[in-house]
């Protein structure tokens, strides 16, 4: 319970602690919000009075205050854009959207890479090693705005086996695609390490005595060494996982797919603060509930590691 409550007091901590960067952030921007929301026939009163509404006239640590209260007590106060709306209310309607992509992108780069992994340190210094270690690098080197068309031309126009991206897809299928563009990076990375930490585990000498026992090699290599690889496989996917979310933002806009990161660069360019102030928020308050989830894990991996210390 110790353990639980420090994790989560670190994470509400780390999550205020982005808040506050990006509120100072995008108020060092250049340009006037009231410019950007209104059309080119209002006049100097129009703007003024909106200014005085949105409170852009108030001193910066005022507006600072006003967020914070907005942030604990008021959903992040009213949009910009759309006044009748919170910030938070905008989130809520796409964040399950990009949880769902974050989710399965997550799975499909640990399906790819586990067996890959294994293939290649079960046979070290062949051709299906080197074949291993260059399918990695290029997942990690491909950009998603490569990797994004590229499936799509292949998958949506000569083979057309899943839907046409677009805002008006639904379903699982529509899923498939943008999962494997996000998750391509993190399952070349997640396979290069899991390639190293299983031939490192291989050597160990509790392997060679699960062999001499007379315990099939498939039952050595997932019960015993998997388990131990997987531990600093963990801390990888952990420490990727504020990169996979930004990676949301260009993979939503890739396959116009609503989401946290959609609305977020949508809501950026209008300088609609309070929403891409609610977007980062959103963003901080998953990572730190998916980091707390694998700290977890730890413990079911490796009996050594005590989630009490």
């Amino acid at each position: 319970m110790a353990f639980l409550l420090r994790r989560v007091g670190a994470g509400a901590l780390t999550v205020l602690a982005v808040a506050s960067l990006s509120f100072v952030a995008i108020h060092a921007l250049p340009g006037d919000p009231a410019d950007v929301l209104l059309d080119e026939t209002a006049t100097s009163a129009d703007r003024l009075a909106l200014r005085t509404t949105l409170h852009l006239d108030d001193p910066l640590p005022v507006q600072y205050f006003r967020f914070l209260g907005d942030l604990f007590l008021r959903g992040m106060g009213p949009s910009f854009v759309h006044r009748d709306r919170t910030a938070f209310s905008e989130v809520a309607a796409v964040w399950p959207s990009t949880v769902a992509l974050a989710l399965c992108a997550v799975l499909v780069a640990w399906l790819i890479a586990i067996p890959l992994a294994m293939l290649a340190a079960t046979r070290p210094g062949t051709r299906t090693d080197a074949a291993v270690g260059v399918l990695s690098l290029l997942g990690m080197a491909l950009p998603s705005l490569w990797i994004g068309p590229m499936l799509v031309l292949l998958f949506c126009v000569a083979l057309p086996w899943l839907p046409f991206p677009g805002p008006d897809a639904s379903g699982p299928a529509s899923l498939v695609l943008p999962s494997l563009t996000l998750g391509a990076g993190l399952a070349g990375i997640l396979t290069r390490m899991g390639r190293g930490a299983l031939r490192e585990v291989l050597r160990e000498p509790y392997i060679a005595t699960a062999r001499a026992k007379g315990l099939r090699e498939s039952t050595v290599l997932i019960r015993h060494a998997l388990r131990t690889a997987l531990v600093p496989l963990l801390t990888v996917g952990g420490a990727q996982l504020s990169a996979l979310l930004g990676g949301a933002v260009v993979t939503e806009r890739i396959f116009e797919r609503p989401g946290l990161g959609l609305l977020f660069l949508e809501s950026l360019l209008r300088r609609d603060v309070p929403v891409v102030l609610a977007c980062v928020v959103a963003f901080g308050i998953t990572v730190a509930v998916i980091q707390l989830v694998i700290d977890l894990l730890y413990a079911a991996v490796d009996p050594r590691i005590r989630v009490s210390a």
